[in-house]
């Protein structure tokens, strides 16, 4: 199948991944799970053929994939009338494969992705930094572009993105919204961000902060009456904080510690658990910072949050077992799913037990 076809196929069954590899047949995921199309499976001759399709539709030249200096490629291309696409290509058992993310075009909603409004209101945030956290493909990009989508008309200023690729592109609102992608706008993201700090931001989106130089960079950005949202593979708060505490080395810890009590605003870790309907069904742990964890933050006592966070409900906080607990009790999930997801499961069992559920 032409590879603009497959696409817009894919575009109508909704996948959100398309997947080429040698050996099997065309696969795609959408609704939770992996389907594999009735084609016949492909020959490294036709993964080869579809991947040079794809550099053909994103306008790029494969040379520097095809040498040996690169052994992947990441990049996002659009067909008008379509939508957009992020291709991942790579080499195995020395053919190519790729992984093609479907962007349809247009911006998601937050009623459409289901994100509540507990998360939504973190659009209201002026400064400081707000971490939107999860697993490869829990949602997070599609998080962020929500609340970028609702600053962009509900405020003015400047919104400056770092993204690799970008993914959803926003039109200027009430705000004027420049997009970098790194690494055809800028090198590297702790580049970009020190260059958008020359740039009069009023809202910094760092797609992913991926070491020391990026998180130190992005904490002072914050740290200048900047609002900074980027995102960190972490499954929880206590996850998150300590994962940044430990990209910087001991002898930086203790101030890396101060400072991130005093900028972090707001975590949101979600995930995507399967839903009683085929589908999936998004679930947060929402954290909003209050002096009981700003002071667990720096007191080293992060393995605590989790309690504060389900102590305080009332201000819109909710663990993540407090999340799958809910979706349970309104039909979206079962009981075995609740558990399987759960941070802590033993205490979610007994919560079941308590409740004769």
């Amino acid at each position: 199948m032409e590879l603009k076809e497959l696409l817009k196929q894919m575009i109508d069954l909704k996948a959100s991944d398309v997947f080429v590899n040698a050996g099997l047949p065309l696969a795609y995921h959408a609704g939770g799970v992996h389907v594999r199309t009735d084609s016949a499976p492909l020959t490294p001759a036709d993964t080869r053929e579809y991947v040079h399709s794809i550099y053909e539709l994103a306008n790029r030249d494969i040379a520097i994939f095809e040498s040996t200096i690169n052994h992947d490629d990441d990049f996002s291309f659009a067909i008008p009338g379509v939508g957009r696409f992020r291709a991942n290509i790579f080499r195995q058992r020395g053919s190519y494969g790729a992984v093609i993310r479907v962007i349809p075009f247009g911006l998601p909603t937050p009623e459409e992705m289901n994100i509540p409004e507990s998360v939504m209101s973190l659009a209201d945030v002026t400064k400081g930094l707000v971490l939107i956290t999860g697993p490869a493909g829990s949602g997070k990009s599609t998080t962020l572009a929500c609340l970028v989508d609702r600053m962009n008309h509900n405020r003015q200023g400047h919104i400056i993105t770092m993204e690799d690729p970008i993914e959803y592109i926003h039109s200027h609102g009430t705000c004027i919204v420049t997009q970098r992608e790194v690494p055809t706008d800028i090198a590297t993201y702790s580049e970009a961000l020190r260059s958008a700090m020359r740039e009069s931001p009023d809202v910094i989106l760092l797609g992913e902060m991926r070491d020391s130089n990026t998180i130190g960079t992005a904490v002072n950005a914050a740290e200048m009456a900047q609002l900074v949202l980027s995102t960190l593979h972490t499954t929880s708060a206590a996850d998150t904080v300590e994962r940044i505490v430990d990209a910087f080395p001991a002898n930086q810890q203790r101030q890396i510690r101060v400072q991130l009590s005093m900028v972090l605003q707001a975590t949101v870790s979600q995930q995507l658990v399967p839903a009683v309907d085929g589908g999936t069904v998004p679930i947060f742990e929402i954290m909003l910072m209050n002096t009981a964890i700003r002071n667990l933050i720096r007191e080293e006592k992060a393995y605590q949050i989790d309690s504060v966070i389900a102590s305080n409900t009332k201000l819109g906080m909710q663990t993540m077992d407090q999340g799958l607990y809910a979706a349970y009790k309104e039909g979206k999930i079962t009981k075995d799913v609740a558990l399987r997801y759960a941070n802590h499961q033993e205490a979610l069992i007994r919560r079941f037990e308590a409740e004769g559920l």
